[in-house]
């Protein structure tokens, strides 16, 4: 037995040469991989990295088993118990306008919650602009959640030398409530797919972010003619509500979440009727309010 997850088996390792032999043959689709038996922060190990040697930018994956100062947006810092979580950046040049960068992370979720469907059969959705929640085990509305909870996050972040990017994932794979750090979070095994094999996932993970990504360059980024834009809105769970977002002076705007627009913004139709665009840059929080979440 585990002594973090008494009342589940032991947590297993990730299989790391399955993992590499996977990744890293000659038509694989990475060119650097390696499995950290922990890290702060893979996306800070791997920024790290790609200044010091640019080879990493092309494909190069890192993992970690303990995640200790894991980061998110607006500096949210986070840990997971060794073993229970599985955290990796993906660095990887884009290669298409910088304008449309602005979807890496909407993209990437939507890759990881297609991984999930097709490792565990759940049904994951993706939070504007780069968060994978799923249905809550116990159906509780929260407020700011309503009756979802968030089990992956995903940051992009662009390397030193400004053509790459580090796109660092996070997910709650084997947490037993008692190690979730907030009633808004929840893991795989929570969500009702206990003994998720990480291996696994990590491959599908993967494979589904790559898939996605060859697809947008393809197109020169252009969401549309790839037919991601329709993938993306079919996913997202933050269209069509009622929300409220947190902007970086403290105030806040509220209205309803219309769509997202050629460079990844989201468009909001504020009370007044005027339609506000929202970079992920330019916000703190959105939140659903009313029919899904709380209306203070």
């Amino acid at each position: 037995m585990d002594e973090t997850n008494p009342d589940g088996p032991a947590r297993a390792p990730l299989r790391v040469a399955e993992v590499r032999a996977a990744l890293l043959h000659p038509a694989g689709p990475l060119r650097r991989c390696e499995v950290l038996p922990a890290a702060g922060s893979t996306s800070t190990e791997l920024l790290a990295r790609v200044a010091a040697d640019p080879a990493w930018a092309d494909g190069g994956l890192l993992v970690a088993e303990h995640q200790q100062a894991g980061r998110g947006r607006a500096d949210h810092a986070w840990t997971t118990p060794p073993g229970a979580a599985l955290t990796l950046s993906l660095a990887v040049r884009p290669g298409v306008p910088r304008d449309r960068w602005g979807w890496l992370p909407l993209l990437t979720g939507l890759a990881v919650a297609r991984a999930v469907r097709a490792t565990t059969g759940l049904v994951a959705g993706v939070k504007w602009p780069n968060d994978v929640l799923l249905p809550a085990a116990d159906g509780v509305d929260l407020p700011g959640w309503g009756t979802h909870r968030k089990a992956v996050g995903v940051l992009a972040e662009v390397a030193p030398a400004g053509d790459a990017v580090v796109l660092g994932i996070g997910i709650n794979v084997d947490q037993v409530p008692e190690e979730l750090p907030v009633p808004s979070a929840t893991s795989l095994r929570v969500a009702g797919a206990p003994g998720v094999d990480r291996t696994a996932l990590l491959l599908a993970v993967v494979g589904e972010v790559v898939a996605v990504l060859e697809r947008w360059q393809d197109r020169g980024g252009d969401v549309a003619a790839a037919g991601l834009d329709a993938d993306v809105a079919a996913a997202c769970l933050t269209l069509g509500r009622t929300v409220r977002a947190t902007l970086p002076d403290g105030s806040e705007l509220r209205g309803t979440a219309e769509r997202i627009d050629r460079d990844g913004a989201l468009v909001v139709r504020d009370l007044g009727g005027t339609e506000r665009v929202l970079l992920a840059g330019d916000v703190r929080h959105v939140r659903p309010v009313g029919e899904l979440g709380s209306q203070s």
